[in-house]
C-alpha cells in the first residue's frame, strides 16, 4: 500500500528476503504508485537472476556446473561478477562472492548454537572460497567455477545493485528525487519537496533503533555492515555473522562499518570487507579511494572515521 505525505510517496515491502522502502517525490499520487511499481518489478527481475533459492536462476546454474563446465549468463550477471572480482582484488579477498561454498551448518547463528566449531573444521570449510577460481570468458559471456562444490552468492552486493538499478529506472521515468532503501543499503537523488537535503541516521550498534549521528546524503549512497543484527553469544562472547573468508571464523574488533559513496552497489560491497580487514587497514584502504568515506565503531565503542568526514 502506498503511503503519501504531501508530495512524498512511500511503499514498504519485502524483496530479496529483505525489507525495502521506496520513496519518490511526485505531485500525482497515481503516477507515484506507477513509478514505484515499476521499480519493484525491476528489483524482482534482479532477484530472479541472482537468487540461490531457485533452481532455475542463472546463479544456481553456475553453481550446479561448478568443476564441470562453464555456464553462459546474461551480460548483466557477467558484469556484476566482474565488478565483484575487482572488489575482491581491491580488498585482498576480504570480499569474495564464492563465500557461498561455506557449510551453513558450521555457523547457523541461532539459539541451538552452544559451542564454537573446531578450528580445523572451520579452516577446511573455507577451502573452496577463492575468487581467483571464478573464471570469466568475455567472448561467450560464461562463468566457470574451477572447483567442484564451489558456490557463488550475491548476499554482499546484490541489495546495493538492486537499489542502484531501481534508482536508475526511476530517474529514466522522470522522477526528480527519491530514496531506495534496501534494508539499510540506500541510495538517494534530488532533494525533498521543501528543498532540504535527504539525511540519514548512523545506527548505534549498542542500542537498537537509536542513531548516534546523522549525515546529509543527497545524491549519495550509504551501507552499513554490523554485528548487531545476527550473532550468537558463546561463553559470554559475541560472534557476528560476518565470517572471515580466510579463517572460517567470525570477525571481531568492529561493531559496525558504514560506507558513504555515490553508488549503492559499491557501498554495499565495501562495508563487509572493512569489518574483516579491521580498523587500521580498513581506514587506510578507504582513505586511498576517491569519493568514498567510512565510519567505524569498534568493540570498545570508539568511533573512527576516514579523513574526509567529521562526526559530531
Amino acid at each position: 500500500m502506498l503511503k503519501s505525505k504531501g508530495h512524498i510517496h512511500q511503499k514498504f515491502l519485502r524483496l530479496m528476503g529483505n525489507s525495502f522502502a521506496l520513496t519518490v517525490v511526485e505531485e500525482n499520487a497515481e503516477l507515484a504508485e506507477a513509478h514505484i511499481d515499476a521499480a519493484v518489478d525491476e528489483i524482482r527481475r534482479i532477484e530472479a537472476l541472482l537468487t540461490t533459492f531457485s533452481e532455475s536462476s542463472q546463479t544456481n546454474q553456475v553453481n550446479q556446473q561448478a568443476g564441470i563446465s562453464p555456464v553462459q549468463v546474461d551480460r548483466e550477471v557477467f558484469s556484476l561478477v566482474q565488478r565483484a572480482i575487482r572488489i575482491s582484488e581491491l580488498t585482498q579477498g576480504s570480499f569474495d562472492i564464492s563465500y557461498g561454498s561455506i557449510d551453513k551448518s558450521l555457523w547457523n547463528f541461532d539459539l541451538s548454537m552452544k559451542a564454537l566449531p573446531d578450528k580445523e573444521v572451520a579452516k577446511a570449510s573455507v577451502r573452496l572460497i577463492n575468487y581467483k577460481n571464478i573464471l570469466l570468458n568475455a567472448d561467450d559471456c560464461s562463468i566457470f567455477l574451477k572447483e567442484k562444490g564451489m558456490r557463488i552468492g550475491f548476499g554482499g552486493i546484490g541489495k546495493g545493485y538492486a537499489a542502484e538499478m531501481a534508482k536508475s529506472l526511476l530517474i529514466k521515468r522522470g522522477v526528480k528525487a527519491g530514496v531506495v532503501n534496501a534494508s539499510g543499503d540506500l541510495t538517494t537523488w534530488g532533494k525533498q519537496p521543501d528543498g532540504t537535503e535527504w539525511t540519514v541516521g548512523i545506527a548505534d550498534p549498542t542500542i537498537r533503533d537509536r542513531s548516534f549521528s546523522s549525515l546529509c546524503i543527497s545524491n549519495m549512497a550509504i551501507a552499513t555492515s554490523g554485528n548487531y543484527e545476527k550473532y550468537v553469544v558463546i561463553d559470554g562472547k559475541k560472534y557476528s555473522h560476518t565470517i572471515d573468508p580466510k579463517t572460517g571464523f567470525p570477525v571481531t574488533g568492529i561493531k559496525s562499518a558504514t560506507i558513504i559513496c555515490p553508488n549503492a552497489e559499491l557501498a554495499d560491497a565495501m562495508a563487509t570487507p572493512i569489518m574483516v580487514m579491521g580498523v587500521r587497514v580498513g581506514l587506510d584502504l578507504v582513505n586511498q579511494l576517491p569519493n568514498m568515506a567510512c565510519i567505524i565503531v569498534d568493540d570498545a565503542n570508539r568511533v573512527h572515521t576516514t579523513r574526509n568526514i567529521t562526526i559530531r
